[in-house]
């Protein structure tokens, strides 16, 4: 089973942006196409636990002027806070049941931050996976406008993130605390990537086949057909190591770390079962990126010199080889 954790982000918005998250999260636009991943026919059962009284702007524009807050042109209006937990965690849970956790989790915020100061939060039904939106104005208990002093830098994120497990945990006991990316060193590698992998290793499996049985007869049509795949392969695996370099994960690059990785991927299924720590998990995770990534690779290497000698020819710039 995997790990489950409860997850607490923020994001900060100033004047221009507030309309547009509003619109998200009240969904008041009809369509959202730049969005696929929201169904619109289950969009009733979004479901609110602090009833916007205005429109964001107007209402934070109002609680600023009320507490004769310093303002400047590029001060934050609004702060945005994103509880959810791991897709695992929903699993077999009612609507009900889904609501509880985000009351609890709200608790947790009105602890830390004046409930006269919510402009809205609301529960996303209509997403892969339930999601609250909170969004606050961030006035100090003294009346200023900072969102610095009530979010902080990095260690006062790390306590926030402390603090919403320690709470989270006392009603939900199988929730675990990741590690934040201050303390792993990296950030968290976002779920587009491993999309991004799945694409590659997709075509990885299409040049594989094409590579089965070539021959001295078939070559010249099957080269033909091998170098539309790279025309889009060789750019996404090298948008591939950039992506995994950016996120820190690790590469190996001698045949003796090779044959080590080998003998680790057999046990990544059952280690996995057994994971129960963040960092073990994203460790996993880690490998399995790494381990998909050098199969793509290999599948370059693998490729005859004649396939890219056209390859060369028809495109006239030279193929992008795994670094022996």
């Amino acid at each position: 089973m995997k790990a489950q954790y409860g997850i607490l982000r923020f994001k900060k918005y100033k004047g221009p942006a507030i309309s547009p998250i509003e619109a998200h999260n009240e969904r008041t636009k009809e369509q959202y196409a730049s969005n696929p991943d929201i169904d619109t026919d289950r969009s009733r059962y979004n479901l609110h636990l602090v009833q916007p009284q205005g429109r964001y702007r107007e209402e934070a524009d109002r609680m600023i002027a009320a507490a004769h807050c310093r303002v400047r042109k590029d001060s934050v209006r609004v702060v945005e806070a994103l509880v959810t937990a791991s897709p695992e965690f929903f699993k077999g849970k009612s609507r009900s049941e889904v609501k509880a956790y985000f009351e609890y989790a709200l608790k947790f915020l009105e602890s830390k931050q004046s409930p006269d100061t919510f402009l809205s939060a609301v529960v996303h039904m209509d997403e892969k996976t339930p999601h609250l939106h909170l969004c606050f104005v961030p006035l100090t208990a003294d009346g200023r406008l900072s969102a610095k002093e009530i979010i902080g830098n990095r260690k006062n994120l790390v306590k926030w993130q402390d603090e919403f497990w320690q709470h989270m945990v006392k009603q939900y006991p199988e929730l675990e605390r990741g590690e934040s990316a201050s303390q792993t060193g990296r950030e968290h590698i976002p779920p587009r990537l491993f999309k991004e992998m799945t694409q590659l290793t997709k075509q990885k499996e299409q040049l594989d086949a094409l590579l089965v049985g070539i021959n001295p007869f078939n070559g010249k049509s099957r080269a033909a057909e091998i170098s539309k795949v790279l025309d889009s392969y060789i750019p996404a695996v090298s948008k591939m190591r950039t992506e995994l370099n950016r996120y820190q994960v690790a590469f190996t690059e001698t045949t003796a770390e090779n044959r080590q990785l080998k003998k680790k991927n057999k046990t990544l299924s059952a280690s996995l079962d057994k994971a129960k720590e963040g960092s073990v998990l994203k460790r996993l995770e880690d490998a399995k990126l790494r381990q998909d990534y050098e199969a793509a690779l290999k599948t370059l290497d693998s490729i005859p010199p004649e396939v890219i000698r056209f390859y060369e020819n028809r495109t006239q710039e030279p193929v992008v080889r795994h670094d022996k």
